[in-house]
């Protein structure tokens, strides 16, 4: 547990900084003081919490500096990191494999739990699914990759180059074929092997990309003739260092798609790591992980027990 606090202290260096920076008096041992409460406000709004968090973790600290002069910069972070737990409450996303057939011994084929990794360019949805399957596959899970973003030229090849890196089973076609039938034989091939779960990387895409929107209508209806609850998991890969402005393209994308889950990636270099506080506040789709590096395995499952101190600078 100490190493995984560790990873999300070093990922969000950038945002913690750029609240300890103004806020050094703060969380400390000293007594608070107006001042320092006005510097924690500008804080909190240029790591990008959102006006509505942002005024509750003051208004209970102002409280309780109101009813205690004394009130200690460390005393204040716990009430901050108890208002962000409380406003990020079912926050944390629990991945598991619901696709399993009751009967070890059973003749059906194993039905792999379909995971669709969507989202725009540059967010890092292509690397994040490669990090995914291989932090599935580090756990003792069965995972098949199918590299479905054809629409992109070299994007496939990237895909290849990440599974051949991390040892992964991927099954892809070239630049400009039906990512439909990519997704098709990819199904086929993760229920004759047993996998537990089909990551399909899909183009990224914009709301005004009619034609890629349609596509992944098409990939889903085709992974339906499968199975018909697939893909059971739509998740959207979001850029952390955006900002506020993920929260407009997340909203756009549930609307269309229906989200299950959300990946924020780039957290461990932007001071705005406070936008999944928003994103979760709006649409109260459950995060399951963090992108806090380029390594695979910087991806991490999301923890708001961590994120919280890592945020408001508590130890352990």
């Amino acid at each position: 547990m100490f190493g995984l606090f560790k990873k999300f202290k070093d990922g969000f260096a950038k945002t913690v900084s750029a609240i300890a920076s103004k806020t050094a008096a703060l969380f400390g041992q000293k007594p608070i003081d107006a001042s320092s409460l006005e510097t924690l406000e500008e804080a909190l709004y240029t790591a990008d919490f959102g006006v509505e968090t942002t005024e509750e973790i003051l208004a209970e600290i102002k409280a309780a500096y109101k009813k205690d002069k004394t009130l200690r910069g460390q005393e204040a972070a716990a009430i901050g990191a108890s208002v962000l737990k409380r406003v990020l409450a079912g926050a944390e996303g629990v991945l598991e494999t619901d696709s399993v057939n009751g009967n070890a011994v059973s003749d059906t084929p194993k039905k792999p739990s379909v995971i669709a990794m969507i989202g725009v360019n540059g967010s890092g949805k292509t690397t994040t699914s490669a990090k995914l399957a291989w932090k599935l596959k580090q756990e003792g899970r069965g995972v098949t990759l199918a590299a479905c973003d054809t629409f992109r030229a070299a994007a496939v090849e990237q895909l290849k180059s990440w599974a051949e890196r991390l040892d992964l089973e991927i099954v892809a076609s070239h630049t400009g074929a039906d990512a439909a039938a990519v997704a098709f034989d990819a199904w086929k091939a993760a229920s004759s092997r047993g996998r537990d779960f089909l990551i399909v990387d899909t183009a990224g895409r914009l709301h005004t990309k009619t034609n890629l929107m349609e596509e992944l209508a098409k990939i889903r209806r085709v992974l339906q003739k499968n199975d018909p609850d697939a893909p059971q998991h739509r998740w959207l890969v979001v850029d952390g260092s955006l900002g506020s402005n993920s929260i407009e393209q997340a909203k756009v994308f549930h609307q269309s798609f229906g989200l299950t889950g959300l990946v924020v990636t780039k957290l461990d270099g932007t001071s705005r790591g406070g936008a999944l506080v928003g994103i979760f506040r709006q649409l109260k789709i459950p995060i399951y992980f963090l992108g806090l590096g380029e390594q695979a395995e910087d991806l991490q499952p999301f923890s708001v027990d961590n994120y919280v101190k890592a945020v408001f600078g508590i130890e352990g």
